[in-house]
Order: structure tokens, then sequence, then C-alpha cells
């Protein structure tokens, strides 16, 4: 394992947060830990689609599993994840529609 820290974490947050399968797994994580099978039916995706993301995110040092049996409970790598998502959450942005229309917002710039 490689540790980063300052822009190589900051780079390897923002690319888990710029896809909503991601966002969607870590505000859950946020909240409490889970299994992958309670995080697909959840969010709507196969568990394949959900382990591919488990994997990335892992792989960013987000998040970790603990395996328990024959299964794994994911939670978030580090209790300051959860702040930062806090914080970013709380945001207010004025967005200029040309750049981020609507229908494009998940994949803005």
């Amino acid at each position: 394992m490689q540790t980063v820290t300052h822009r190589g974490a900051l780079a390897r947050f923002g690319y888990a947060l710029s896809d909503p399968t991601r966002a969607e797994i870590l505000l859950l994580l946020r909240d409490a830990p889970s299994y992958p099978s309670e995080l697909a039916d959840t969010i709507g995706v196969s568990r394949q689609i959900l382990s591919n993301h488990l994997a990335c995110l892992r792989g960013c040092g987000l998040v970790v599993a603990e395996p328990e049996g024959r299964r794994s409970r994911y939670e978030l790598a580090d209790e300051r994840i959860a702040t930062a998502l806090e914080d970013l959450i709380g945001l207010v942005l004025t967005v200029d529609p040309a750049c981020c229309p609507a229908a494009e917002a998940d994949n803005c710039c």
C-alpha cells in the first residue's frame, strides 16, 4: 500500500465523488457501516456493479472491508471522511447553466 497526502488524497477523493454510485456509497457509509448486498439493494444496482465501485473506493483508501465470518462489512476508512462529506453537502453553489446543464449535472465539466 502507498500513503498519499494533500494533492493525491484530494484527487482520489474527487475521483471517488465524480461517480454518482460511488458518491451514494460514501454517503450511505457516512451514516453507518453496511454490507455489499444491502448497499446494492438500497442504491438499486447489481451486486457486481457495487463490487466494482467498492474496489475503487478501497483502492482510493476511502473505505475498508471488515471481515465478519463469510461476509465483509464496509465502513469509511477514516471518520474524517464523514466530516468532509458533511461539509461538502452543506455547500451552496452558484453554477453556470451553460457549463453544467441540469440534465448533465452528474457529469459536469
